[in-house]
């Protein structure tokens, strides 16, 4: 069968695609094969791994708060649908074409050369960022444990510091050495210490669900959606794109507050889509990915609705804090002990939402390595470990210098405009390749092709436009970049382009 992808003229377009086939057998040459040890368990404890991070320690109280009230529940369900359409437009993708990269893999597959190298480019800076602010949020942690310990560490080296703007964050710096180095020696391992802090995030979790549910007062759910309140309108470049568009200001409260904050707590959710970069390190990929990508979500989507529950239970919604709601509320009813138990459940979560965050770019910079458009040394696995070692060290170590030496909360939204940027392209890529592909073996099929798709577009489109225009703006510029470095090497190196 002649495809767009065999074409001659298509060879030397911006638009080439790279066959299902031709991917796949780039994974079989012994130089840049990567070694298939995970499972469907293995998938899904790096799902739940990396979604249940500080979203739901922290962004449930601030939404209940300022958003939802005890509604944040709903909000948490409406998150979690918008996530469940992109989810199976990503079990389809990553069962059919199980190779690294996820939604850059995709793109070559069905969009084509530069819309990969465009959402290639946006995931490396999105995982990388990602990376840096779980690992000084986790610092953040540890330093409070610390300190109650009576322990303290030298000003100098406990991050950045507000007045001088200087500081070096060591132990936000250490952890993502360590977790490089884990990532070095092989998947299994770090799918086992996944596992096991895994096991303890979902301990505490737990602990706060079943502990809190016996301290819920009935009348704090009164009422359960509050009064809608308007925003006040804003003005510049840190209003939502949609409001200097169209002069819609999202509401706060009422029903309308429920879809506000789901576009706040949305990005709790964030993290399902880097199960598919491991697809190619699955043992049976075609039945285990759907498995790990819908399974995670759906775990992570009732224990968030559970968390929100209790906690809108045990405290009044109006006296909920911001910076540390589910354990304020425990100290709130007179049980400081469980507020004790949540801040370690809290720092020893983020270190495999940190790990997974890192896996995710090295096998997005991987495969670009692979397919020629970033240098091709990059591409070559450990003899025996079998793993991408020389992307893995390099990001690494630039991560984790930008994580001890920057203070870059400001530049976590660029993360979730990233992310639901990628959804958009894999969305309308499982499409297309229904289209010039049907003959493809698909072993899990995303349901109503293609209205799915589209609602999921939407409802990703609807979130992006509730972010800051300062946000779309960072994002344009990286954007720029990347196209200017793609015409700059990625086209001329491109193995695609070379093998006319």
């Amino acid at each position: 069968m002649t495809t767009q992808h065999d074409t001659g003229p298509r060879r030397n377009s911006m638009f080439r695609t790279k066959s299902v086939e031709q991917s796949i057998r780039d994974t079989e040459e012994p130089e840049h094969a990567l070694r298939k040890s995970l499972s469907a368990l293995d998938l899904t404890v790096f799902g739940v791994g990396v979604i249940i991070g500080t979203g739901i320690f922290v962004l449930t109280g601030a939404v209940a708060k300022n958003n939802a009230g005890p509604a944040t529940a709903l909000a948490f369900v409406a998150a979690g649908v918008v996530c469940a359409l992109a989810a199976v437009c990503y079990a389809e993708f990553a069962s059919t074409v199980p190779v690294a990269g996820s939604a850059y893999t995709f793109s070559y597959a069905s969009l084509g050369e530069l819309p990969a190298w465009i959402i290639g480019w946006d995931l490396v800076l999105e995982f990388a960022l990602a990376t840096a602010v779980v690992a000084v949020g986790w610092s953040g942690y540890v330093q409070s444990l610390i300190d109650n310990a009576g322990w303290h560490l030298p000003d100098s080296l406990a991050g950045t510091n507000e007045e001088t703007g200087f500081g070096f964050d060591l132990l936000a710096f250490l952890l993502v050495l360590l977790l490089t180095a884990i990532l070095v020696l092989g998947m299994k391992l770090s799918a086992r210490v996944t596992a096991v802090v895994v096991a303890v995030k979902l301990t505490v979790v737990l602990i706060v669900i079943i502990a809190g549910a016996f301290f819920i007062d009935s009348a704090n759910y009164s009422p359960f959606i509050p009064k809608a309140q308007e925003q006040p309108a804003g003005a510049g470049l840190a209003s939502p794109l949609i409001q200097l568009m169209f002069g819609y200001a999202p509401t706060n409260f009422g029903v309308m507050g429920i879809f506000t904050a789901a576009s706040v707590v949305f990005f709790a959710f964030i993290g399902f889509d880097i199960v598919a970069t491991a697809a190619e390190e699955t043992k049976v990929p075609q039945r285990d990915m759907p498995h790990g990508i819908i399974g995670s979500l759906l775990i992570c989507t009732v224990l968030y609705v559970a968390v929100s529950i209790v906690v809108t239970g045990m405290q009044r919604y109006t006296e909920l804090t911001v910076d540390a709601p589910l354990a304020d509320a425990f100290k709130a009813t007179g049980h400081p002990f469980y507020a004790g138990v949540i801040s370690f459940g809290a720092a020893v979560g983020l270190t495999t939402v940190c790990m997974i965050l890192l896996l995710g770019q090295t096998r997005v910079f991987f495969a670009m390595s692979r397919d020629g458009l970033l240098p091709r040394i990059f591409s070559h696995v450990h003899p025996r470990f079998r793993t991408p070692y020389r992307s893995t060290v390099l990001l690494g170590v630039i991560i984790a210098i930008v994580a001890g030496f920057t203070s870059i909360e400001e530049l976590a939204s660029l993360v979730n405009i990233g992310t639901l940027f990628a959804f958009v392209v894999v969305a309308i890529g499982v499409v297309i390749l229904r289209r010039t592909r049907p003959d493809l073996p698909r072993s899990f099929r995303a349901p109503l092709v293609p209205w799915l798709p589209a609602v999921s577009v939407m409802a990703s489109l609807w979130l992006m436009l509730n972010l800051p225009a300062e946000t779309w703006l960072r994002f344009a510029i990286w954007m720029a970049v990347g196209v200017v470095v793609y015409f700059g090497y990625g086209r001329r190196n491109s193995r695609l382009g070379k093998s006319v």
